[in-house]
């Protein structure tokens, strides 16, 4: 007997590393399957060292519509595996790799939280946004740790208690995703940032996610005690000096794609 359907696929060209939800009867549900399938695809990628940039996207027409509420809301049985939530929104932070959302539909409840994780998102801009949960008598409690940071205080309270939709130009003023552009324009955009990021030296863009995630979290002094050392670390580094040796030589680095620009 063959198991369960695949919900996610995964996809590498060169260094890019392309995982699709493809659950598109359900939505894209986070599901347990699907979440988990999700967390292992990851994980691959992350171990990878092939792999400089993971693009997350979706098959159907919605990016992701939040938790699998036929499995939410079921009896589960004791000792039953229950979806971790820091395995999965959790992760995108701590990952050394960059994680570009690519949104090709519409993104509400905790598939929010997809999107608000991902370091950099690219919508089209006939998708909806929203955290639509308060209108099914819940709330967006996981998914507000990693959404919070990005928005204003009165963005975050508008959307939490009104459960609206809104259009993906919005969600890119509220900052929860980078950019929207029109659907015809969206493998574009993402090819444009994936094309940064495989440019840019793969232990520079760790430090870097470091950076982000570190500094926040620490008083001035040791920020700038923090700054100092990892800088120094990177400039004492092999990649640093091949790539300001490349810098000099007017040529691309040689972890960058060759020709164009560096």
């Amino acid at each position: 007997m063959t198991g369960p359907a695949r919900l996610v696929r995964t996809e590498r060209v060169g260094g890019r590393c392309t995982i699709t939800l493809d659950d598109p009867d359900n939505r894209n549900a986070l599901g347990l399957q699907l979440m988990s399938e999700l967390v292992e695809a990851c994980e691959a990628a992350d171990a990878d060292p092939d792999v400089r940039v993971v693009v997350l996207t979706n098959s159907g027409g919605t990016f992701c519509a939040g938790a699998n509420l036929k499995e939410a809301s079921a009896p589960r049985a004791p000792g039953a595996p229950v979806p971790d939530p820091i395995a999965l929104f959790g992760r995108f932070s701590r990952s050394p790799k960059p994680y570009v959302g690519r949104i090709a539909g519409h993104c509400v409840a905790g598939g929010m939280g997809l999107a608000a994780s991902m370091d950099i998102a690219i919508a089209g801009d006939d998708a909806l946004f929203g955290f639509t949960e308060v209108r099914i008598g819940v709330i967006p409690a996981v998914v507000s740790v990693v959404c919070l940071p990005k928005l204003r205080a009165a963005d975050a309270r508008s959307a939490f208690l009104r459960g609206n939709r809104f259009a993906a130009p919005e969600a890119a003023r509220m900052g929860l995703i980078q950019e929207a552009v029109p659907p015809a324009d969206l493998d574009a955009a993402v090819d444009a940032v994936v094309d940064d990021l495989l440019r840019a030296g793969p232990e520079a863009l760790a430090a870097a996610k470091r950076l982000l995630r570190e500094v926040p979290t620490l008083p001035v002094d040791a920020a700038f005690a923090f700054a100092r050392d990892l800088s120094a670390e990177l400039f004492a580094s092999g990649e640093a000096a091949e790539g300001m040796r490349a810098f000099r030589e007017k040529r691309p680095p040689s972890w960058a794609p060759s020709g164009g620009r560096y």
